[in-house]
């Protein structure tokens, strides 16, 4: 299933909602249930279990899922992103200061890898100008 950012920022519910369902958690976030069962293995979200063994999630879930997909989309690995929530409290909503510290750091790190692309890109640059005519 695969959402749009502008859909993913929908403002019509509570953010910070505690004790979701896995359905309506993949409802709001756009994130197939099995993605979330996933990212609750890897701990990157935390769930608790409801009397019956069903998965409640907790407040910060859909802040947590949301970030995981945009660091994915900017090419960070689960264990990157696992070191940076690291950071956050677990299962209680994040105050802004604490998601301005992650958003800081993220950045950094995008930064660097961009970098580090932009310097391969400058090593294959000479490569690709030796190339002469059209091999295909």
């Amino acid at each position: 299933m695969q959402v749009g950012m502008a859909e993913i920022l929908d403002t019509s519910f509570d953010w910070h909602e505690a004790g979701l369902r896995i359905g309506e958690v993949s409802r709001r976030s756009g994130v197939a249930p099995s993605a979330l069962r996933f990212y609750e293995r890897r701990g990157l979200i935390s769930t608790e279990r409801a009397e019956h063994g069903e998965r409640r999630y907790h407040a910060d879930v859909l802040c947590r899922v949301t970030m995981i997909r945009a660091c994915q989309r900017a090419g960070l690995t689960l264990a990157d992103i696992a070191d940076a929530l690291a950071e956050l409290p677990e299962g209680r909503v994040p105050g802004r200061d604490a998601w301005e510290r992650l958003a800081a750091r993220l950045r950094h790190e995008v930064g660097e890898r961009l970098s580090h692309f932009e310097s391969v890109l400058r090593e294959l640059a000479p490569v690709a100008a030796g190339v002469r005519g059209d091999a295909s």
